[in-house]
């Protein structure tokens, strides 16, 4: 697989002009103007830069991932470094918009460097792009032409500060947007909540348990319409809970029924349920129900 180390050799392999600044680029579609468009196709490529996009499509059918979306109304895209990036000729359209793209190193000296990563949109997928509101999207494109203005002048030593403030401005904003989309979302969101408990039962009854321990949730989520880190983040805002807390849960609840057989030690009900060592049971058990696994079933046995 292809990899640019450098934002002016990625940009130049997309057909893309050439960057006013080694390490960050600003494309922005002004007037009856377009974004200039990249190579119709390419396999599988990565690079070391991160990229912000608002696509507003004029001409075209937008498809990403196993989703149609109608971006007319904008939708604000996250890429992170080392993200791999594949396109072919029906994803090629006018497009009205911006496009931010900067190499990590960019960041290197600035607090935002040490926060960027508390962003978690930046793992989603592109089907779980922002749509932004028209009110949201004049907030962002205002933040955008800040940018734009400072990148065009004649660059000095306060230029990099004040562009970083505004990508930091710019990415709260997004945070913000996300926490509605999610509110909004709330059907989706419970949606993806009995998904995710529909391929916990099929990985348990599948006797996959046994064989391969308990699943990590990447597996889990291997086969919804979501990324791993955007599931997360929506239980999170629904239910409290991120996806993990949910896998544990369901693990508990798996583990009070087999308790109940008087037969089986803690450690064989630890075993079933695809723990390595039951140690670690017996501590997210008390954990999670304020009591122990013994403690358990001496309170619920059969009488």
């Amino acid at each position: 697989m292809q990899h640019f180390k450098t934002l002016s050799a990625y940009l130049e392999y997309l057909e893309l002009p050439a960057p006013e600044h080694p390490m960050l680029s600003v494309f922005s579609a002004t007037g009856d103007g377009f974004l200039p468009c990249p190579k119709e196709s390419s396999p599988p490529i990565t690079n070391d830069c991160y990229s912000i996009s608002l696509k507003k499509v004029v001409k075209g059918n937008l498809n990403y991932g196993r989703t149609k979306y109608d971006f007319t109304n904008g939708a604000l895209i996250f890429i992170a470094p080392r993200q791999v990036l594949q396109w072919d000729e029906s994803v090629v359209y006018e497009q009205k918009g911006f496009s931010l793209n900067f190499h990590e190193d960019f960041l290197k000296g600035t607090e935002l460097a040490h926060q960027i990563n508390k962003f978690g949109f930046f793992s989603y997928s592109a089907n779980e792009a922002l749509h932004l509101s028209p009110k949201e999207e004049k907030q962002i494109e205002a933040i955008v032409e800040s940018i734009n203005i400072e990148y065009q002048n004649n660059q000095d030593e306060f230029s990099k500060d004040i562009i970083v403030s505004q990508l930091s401005t710019l990415l709260k904003y997004a945070n913000r947007f996300y926490e509605r989309q999610f509110i909004n979302r709330k059907e989706l969101s419970n949606n993806l909540l009995e998904q995710f408990n529909r391929q916990l039962d099929k990985y348990f009854s599948s006797g996959l348990l046994q064989k391969q321990g308990i699943p990590s949730i990447e597996q889990i989520t291997a086969e919804l319409p979501v990324s791993q880190r955007y599931l997360s983040d929506t239980l999170k805002k629904e239910t409290g809970k991120t996806s993990t807390e949910h896998l544990q849960l369901y693990l508990i609840d798996e583990a009070k029924n087999i308790l109940l057989d008087p037969h089986k030690s803690i450690s064989e009900v630890a075993y079933e349920l695809g723990f390595e060592y039951p140690s670690y049971f017996s501590r997210l058990f008390k954990k999670k129900e304020g009591l122990s696994p013994t403690e358990y079933r001496e309170r619920y046995k059969m009488n």
